[in-house]
């Protein structure tokens, strides 16, 4: 397309265990959007949360990706060789009192009256932290609404201050916030398009608003359903979601094409892994997929 600017799409697995269905279901939709529009798709291992990383962890989620076809352009981006990045943004929102430090745990937020999950704002006048105090550092949300157009869940608008309160930078053990490491991250690799699950979607205004904070900016946002089981819940290493097989990746790509709802012919289920992809990508529409949060994929 004349005048388009390049599209760099990106797939950013936490090595916490092996791919699963959900997490593969993910992964291709990043790919067939990628690659349906001539783009990079990059590969980033968010890895900075050490002590969830699960030991061989990241030799399993490349091994699997090679397997379904899913293969990646440059080299893969490890979040851990980017700390220093991390704490320079940090320094700057520190500099400009974007942030401030908080001592509050989890325990006493969760014993507060009120809105859980939306920070009252306790330690954001403190002027000292008792010397040896444990800290954490928090953006501070203004009143300002952050809107943006999802390419599949539309409109989206929220006001950080009132939904969502100063959220966590940096934790108390140091760790960085997914939400500061993927702003920084995204525009490092040079990120233009974001393809992620629903789950995240509450994330995107707050990466909007430090992209706004750093003078960053903002990529085009599509956040696909999430996959469900039979109680409702997210797919995920937290419910014990089985790892994907290697045994047969034909016949999940098939069905992840399916649950993607774009409809393969039933020829296509004696297909390779890499005529599924051809045709995926050049059949690729997420419009079956609009004002969708979820899919529960059929026991056969």
């Amino acid at each position: 397309m004349a005048g388009a600017k390049p599209y760099v799409g990106r797939f950013a697995p936490s090595p916490t265990g092996p791919l699963h269905l959900g997490s593969l279901y993910t992964a291709l939709a990043s790919f067939l959007d990628a690659r349906a529009r001539r783009g990079r798709w990059l590969l980033r291992i968010d890895d900075i949360d050490t002590p969830r990383n699960a030991p061989g962890a990241v030799g399993s989620i490349l091994e699997t990706l090679a397997a379904y076809g899913l293969h990646w352009d440059g080299a893969v981006y490890y979040e851990s060789q980017h700390l220093a990045d991390y704490e320079q943004a940090l320094a700057r929102l520190q500099r400009e009192d974007q942030l401030y430090p908080c001592i509050c745990s989890r325990k006493l937020l969760a014993e507060l009256p009120g809105r859980h999950g939306i920070y009252p704002g306790l330690c954001r006048n403190r002027t000292a932290i008792p010397s040896g105090q444990p800290f954490a550092l928090r953006a501070r949300s203004d009143g300002r609404d952050i809107v943006f157009e999802d390419r599949l869940q539309g409109l989206i608008r929220q006001n950080l201050a009132t939904e969502h309160g100063d959220f966590i930078l940096k934790r108390k053990e140091g760790i960085v916030s997914y939400q500061l490491a993927c702003v920084i991250d995204d525009q490092l690799q040079g990120i233009t398009h974001v393809v992620r699950g629903f789950d995240l979607v509450d994330s995107t205004p707050k990466q909007i608003f430090l992209q706004q904070l750093l003078g960053l900016p903002t990529s085009s946002y599509l956040h696909v359903p999430i996959i469900i089981d039979s109680h409702g819940y997210k797919l995920s290493k937290q419910t014990l979601a089985e790892a994907v097989t290697l045994r047969n990746a034909p016949a999940v790509m098939f069905k992840l094409l399916e649950l993607l709802r774009q409809k393969p012919p039933v020829e296509l289920k004696q297909a390779s892994c890499p005529e599924l992809l051809d045709w995926g990508v050049r059949n690729w529409d997420p419009a079956s997929l609009i004002k969708t949060h979820a899919i529960q994929p059929e026991i056969n």
